[in-house]
């Protein structure tokens, strides 16, 4: 993905990050580290941050997910890590969206609505010009490296999220 493109999938994956950021602080309301790697992907966005910057403090706010006191709370956390990380590689954007949808599915772990609703939400909210340049990415598990390789993204419910999402895209 060009830098262009990582910019406009930028806004999209904050806005994913940002659905669910208030599971994570109701948690650990003292720390910003969430709150502040979706700012960093919306400023970005606007292209007042540079990737250079950004891949420098990419790790910053996963760990912030050590503070949440419930699965939920570390999915969200996750959400902001993987949206602040978009500067750095584009395909962060689906595990943004997967982890947000994660943690909406396991804050409400009696509603079977949950994870769909959310993805339906992801999806809607998704620009065209966003759409478009996610539709550069790999299928997520078919990379052998980078985000959507064979890893974490690729298995359980993040896999099935962004597998939806890129059924969705085609």
């Amino acid at each position: 993905m060009t830098e262009a493109e990582r910019r406009i999938v930028a806004v999209w994956a904050a806005d994913c990050a940002a659905r669910v950021l208030p599971v994570f602080e109701a948690e650990a309301p003292d720390d910003g580290r969430a709150r502040d790697a979706i700012d960093r992907a919306r400023a970005f966005a606007r292209g007042d941050l540079t990737a250079a910057e950004e891949i420098r403090r990419r790790f910053v706010a996963g760990r912030a997910a050590r503070n949440a006191t419930s699965p939920a709370g570390v999915a969200a956390a996750r959400s902001a890590a993987q949206a602040a990380g978009v500067a750095h590689m584009g395909a962060h954007a689906l595990g943004a969206a997967a982890y947000a949808a994660k943690a909406v599915e396991l804050a409400h772990p009696h509603d079977p609505r949950a994870r769909g609703d959310e993805v339906e939400w992801q999806l809607a909210a998704l620009s065209p010009d966003a759409a478009a340049a996610l539709r550069t990415l790999p299928p997520v598990g078919d990379d052998p490296a980078g985000p959507l390789g064979a890893g974490l993204l690729a298995t359980g419910v993040l896999g099935e999220v962004i597998r939806e999402i890129q059924a969705h895209l085609r």
